[in-house]
């Protein structure tokens, strides 16, 4: 066990968790899953998490992509993990990964970047759209008595034909329930005659 403390407030180890004791007792169509529930209850007792909740122990993508690499009936007898203990929750990842796993674990970490790049950029842009529009709306404010007077009646123009149209709308919706009204809601059975 490699021990390094970094903060007071963060603990870093590394242990070599056997799994086979835990899997061993239960169905082989159960072993993964089991080996995963052992892996958090080493790190609870380890790590000293006083109220034993197994929900705060986070287990990598890349760790339980190895626990489960070979299949459910088939998980690995022991495996490298370093854990790391902040604000009293354990992150568990893979100590040593295979190669393929360092591969796909640099492919994902270089697509985060560049997501965080994109992000950024769009915050950046919608800052000075922001600007601009207020700029814009300080010049306009700024205007002429003569346009506003303009934009008041273009504004009261479009308030009284949308009344007018909600009214006719209104009657047409009356007409088209009335009709329906005459109608039976139920469509009468008849009586089978021999």
């Amino acid at each position: 066990m490699a021990e390094t403390k970094t903060d007071n407030k963060r603990i870093e180890r590394e242990y070599i968790i056997p799994l086979r004791v835990k899997w061993k007792h239960v169905a082989r169509y159960k072993r993964a899953n089991r080996a995963v529930k052992a892996i958090k209850e080493f790190l609870v007792r380890h790590m000293k998490i006083r109220d034993g909740d197994l929900n705060k122990v986070l287990v990598d993508k890349f760790l339980n992509e190895f626990v489960w690499g070979r299949g459910i009936k088939n998980p690995p007898s022991k495996v490298k993990v370093r854990a790391i203990k902040e604000d009293g929750v354990v992150k568990a990842e893979l100590s040593e990964m295979p190669e393929e796993m360092k591969f796909r674990k640099a492919r994902f970490e270089k697509r985060d970047k560049k997501a965080l790049e994109i992000v950024e950029k769009k915050k950046s842009a919608m800052e000075k759209l922001r600007e601009a529009a207020q700029k814009k709306e300080e010049s306009k404010a700024e205007g002429t008595p003569e346009e506003t007077k303009e934009k008041e009646e273009k504004k009261a123009a479009s308030i009284e034909a949308s009344e007018k149209l909600e009214k006719e709308a209104a009657k047409m919706s009356k007409k088209e329930t009335k009709q329906s009204s005459n109608l039976p809601k139920h469509q009468r059975r008849m009586a089978l005659q021999k």
